[in-house]
């Protein structure tokens, strides 16, 4: 079973990776690097990158292609050996002590890596055998296991058998059976269909709750916005923003009023409706325009006089804000596709 980490953190000299925590005292950051670098011959992937993730957070790790977001992940999971830099996990040196870190980690990758011609129970079993559980140990863990996926009605029949999303808890679930401190979901959602999605958001958010910490890398802005806490925004190896999700699209502006035409011939009459009220951004394939609303409701409503004004044929109007795909989009160089890292 997973060293607890209390235990290991007692052998463990305390390094200056400390946090203020709540009432003053100190937390220990559940993962830290400093000036993390990691070269693949030409190809610098990681550039000096410093991320702290204090304990209780799902931190999502977000960039374009070549960003260096498997490459960190990779370098937490002890499977890369960074050429520069520190990097700490839950105050191990992941560095000079990997076999201490990789007692108190889970990794689940982009593919579920499950045996289809073994049942659910049998795979989970097996993987905490591996992780040094008795046979009555790994029974146990396997049938908490299962029943925090809800694949306890599934748990005897073969893999082979199992949907995509069952598949993916399952792997999930396999990443568990060690009793992680800090799991490592590296686009774990991808391929999967929207309700299985959905489970799987379910499935993470009850790990959290249960007290797991969660690094997370994906490529949907909206399981960014849904799971995280914490969303770090990475770019040529380097942190270019961190931050709430809230607080990343302040960063980008205000509210916007975004109206849909129902038409492409209404397209030009409601964008000069709305250059009365203030700038416009049009998108004629889409049929949508947007504009600042540094006002909010008030200029909300100078949308809808001045649109009616015009007779505009409307199909949608509102007020929202901006979405984490536009913080993304604003934040990032768009570059060209690199060497996946």
């Amino acid at each position: 079973m997973a060293e607890p980490l209390r235990a290991v953190l007692a052998r463990e000299a305390v390094g200056p990776a400390e946090t203020a925590g709540r009432g003053g005292r100190a937390v220990t950051p559940v993962l830290q690097s400093e000036g993390l670098v990691k070269r693949f011959g030409d190809v610098t992937a990681l550039a000096g990158l410093d991320l702290v993730a204090e304990p209780g957070r799902v931190v999502a790790l977000l960039g374009p292609n070549g960003a260096g977001k498997t490459t960190f992940v990779r370098s937490v999971a002890t499977l890369v050996r960074p050429d520069g830099g520190t990097l700490r996990v839950a105050g191990i040196d992941a560095v000079r002590d990997p076999a201490r870190v990789r007692r108190i980690i889970g990794l689940a990758g982009q593919h579920a890596t499950v045996e289809a011609a073994m049942t659910g129970r049998e795979n989970l079993e097996m993987i905490a055998r591996l992780f040094g559980q008795g046979r009555r140990a790994a029974r146990a863990s396997a049938r908490n296991v299962l029943e925090r996926l809800a694949l306890d009605e599934a748990a005897d029949r073969l893999v082979r058998t199992y949907s995509g999303g069952m598949r993916r808890r399952l792997d999930l679930g396999a990443s568990l059976v060690g009793a992680p401190r800090l799991l490592l979901l590296d686009e774990p959602t991808t391929g999967l269909d929207p309700r299985s999605r959905i489970g799987l958001w379910d499935a993470i958010g009850d790990l959290v709750a249960g007290g797991t910490d969660v690094l997370l890398t994906t490529q949907y802005l909206d399981e960014a916005d849904r799971l995280a806490d914490q969303v770090v925004i990475i770019d040529r190896g380097r942190v270019v923003a961190e931050g709430t999700p809230r607080e990343l699209k302040s960063r980008v502006g205000g509210d916007l009023v975004e109206v849909r035409v129902r038409d492409h011939a209404a397209v030009a009459p409601a964008a000069r409706a709305l250059e009365g009220v203030g700038p416009v951004q049009t998108d004629a394939s889409s049929l949508l325009l947007t504009m600042p609303a540094g006002n909010g409701p008030d200029d909300l409503v100078k949308a809808v006089h001045a649109l009616a004004g015009h007779h505009a044929a409307i199909a949608d109007i509102a007020l929202r804000r901006p979405t984490l795909d536009e913080v993304f989009l604003s934040l990032t160089a768009a570059t060209p596709e690199r060497s996946p890292t």
